[in-house]
């Protein structure tokens, strides 16, 4: 390979869930012609929900990779690890990295996932300030962890939740703060956000709610390094470490100056095209379709985005294939507490009434419309999740049965007898 010019019939911008997904439909189709993936990131491809674990000290990582190590030579993939894609020229089908090199494709799915969001706070460049999205952010979350006591996390979503689990696990006293009133707020609803604060204090971890950190403060030994936080109501909160996890945000700068429209994340159809022929989009960077809301919308999760992966390494290899959609589907456990949640967990609009029971077991809620789920919510006893997220995908009319969902012993047997032959039952 040259180091300035190089030719590939399918080029990934992205090593992760879609671009690994793609490069798969790809080798599956059995068409001439390597596939190349780019990636700014030097490791071979991983699990990236798998970095609090790591940063917890559960795993190892060869236990985070998210195929063989031998699976890009299986399935006939180069790879640019390392390096940074900087300029996009659809016209010439060419992109230029930050290395001076230059990649020519025929077809290229733009997999490059999102970015931290990260607010214009004063003092936020100082050492001991950190995100965490990546490998290398839990790699160096992990070495300042040596003479750390204390973290503030700003953020109680989905990132903020498991970064606080990971270094409370290290032995770090957190403060979680979190703008809105309670914590996982755009995916549970308010009982089930109650259930998982009280088992974060439970586990000795101070939360803050309804406040934002207006400054990071320098420590008094070294005014560079973090020393404590100020809240909007002026409360201090000492700290060593401060970690950033608002959220993401999808990573668009290589498209600012193309023609390919983008609408929060790239716009792409339903066979994951975007509005240039032969460019393709999935994960974190597109907007696609959610089968709850009927309309394309960003969802940043790791399987919609190998399934979206998938579809384009299809169409892009000359197979048709549409994308069936997915929606907000998030599973997690923190501290021992499994937590499952889809779809829309609040009621919104005309006919929408929700379904909820709580008990010593765990809680359970159901939002219908019309007879049909459009999403759910289920903490402690989660083993019946998969039914009732099959009966929402399938747009499944559960109006005679719908007390029984949130039943514990919940099972096919519990389906009305012509739903569970029609799905179930062996064909004669």
């Amino acid at each position: 390979m040259s180091k300035e010019l190089f030719h590939t019939k399918y080029l990934i911008i992205g090593n992760s869930a879609g671009g690994i997904g793609a490069a798969e439909a790809i080798h599956e189709v059995g068409q001439q012609g390597e596939a190349t993936i780019i990636s700014d990131e030097p490791y071979h491809v991983y699990s990236r929900p798998m970095i609090s674990k790591y940063l917890a000290g559960e795993c190892s990582r060869e236990e985070m990779l998210f195929r063989p190590i031998d699976f890009y030579h299986k399935n006939n993939v180069a790879t640019l690890l390392g390096k940074k894609a900087v300029q996009l020229d659809l016209k010439q089908h060419r992109v230029e990295l930050e290395s001076g090199e230059k990649v020519f494709w025929e077809r290229l799915l733009l997999a490059c996932g999102g970015i931290p969001f990260i607010p214009p706070t004063p003092g936020g460049d100082k050492s001991g300030v950190f995100t965490f999205t990546t490998l290398d952010d839990a790699i160096r979350i992990g070495e300042s962890l040596r003479t750390a006591n204390r973290a503030v996390v700003i953020g109680g979503g989905l990132i903020g939740l498991s970064v606080t689990e990971a270094l409370v696990r290290r032995g770090i006293k957190v403060s979680l703060v979190e703008m809105r009133e309670r914590v996982l707020s755009l995916i549970l609803d308010e009982t089930a956000s109650y259930l998982v604060e009280r088992r974060l204090r439970e586990v000795g971890v101070d939360i803050l709610t309804e406040h934002t950190v207006k400054e990071i403060v320098g420590s008094s030994l070294d005014w560079g390094k973090v020393g404590e936080v100020i809240l909007d109501n002026d409360e201090r909160l000492l700290c060593d470490v401060v970690i950033v996890a608002i959220g993401v945000v999808p990573r668009t700068e290589l498209i600012r100056d193309n023609e390919i429209k983008v609408n929060r994340g790239i716009v792409v159809d339903r066979f994951m095209s975007t509005s240039c022929p032969g460019v393709y989009a999935c994960g974190d960077v597109a907007s696609s379709y959610d089968f709850i809301l009927d309309a394309d919308r960003l969802t940043p999760i790791w399987p919609n985005a190998y399934i979206g992966g998938r579809v384009a390494g299809y169409n892009m290899a000359g197979i048709a294939r549409e994308y069936p959609g997915g929606t907000a589907m998030n599973a997690m456990s923190y501290f021992d507490l499994p937590v499952i949640s889809a779809g829309m967990v609040e009621p919104q609009g005309e006919g929408c009434e929700a379904f909820t029971k709580l008990e010593a077991g765990g809680y359970r809620r159901v939002v219908l419309r019309e007879g049909r789920i459009l999403g759910m919510v289920l903490l402690g006893q989660i083993d019946k999740a998969g039914i009732i997220f099959g009966l929402m995908r399938d747009k499944v009319d559960v109006s005679n049965f719908k007390e029984s969902l949130l039943d514990s012993g919940l099972g096919i047997a519990s389906l009305p007898r012509e739903l569970w032959r029609e799905k179930f039952e062996v064909k004669q």
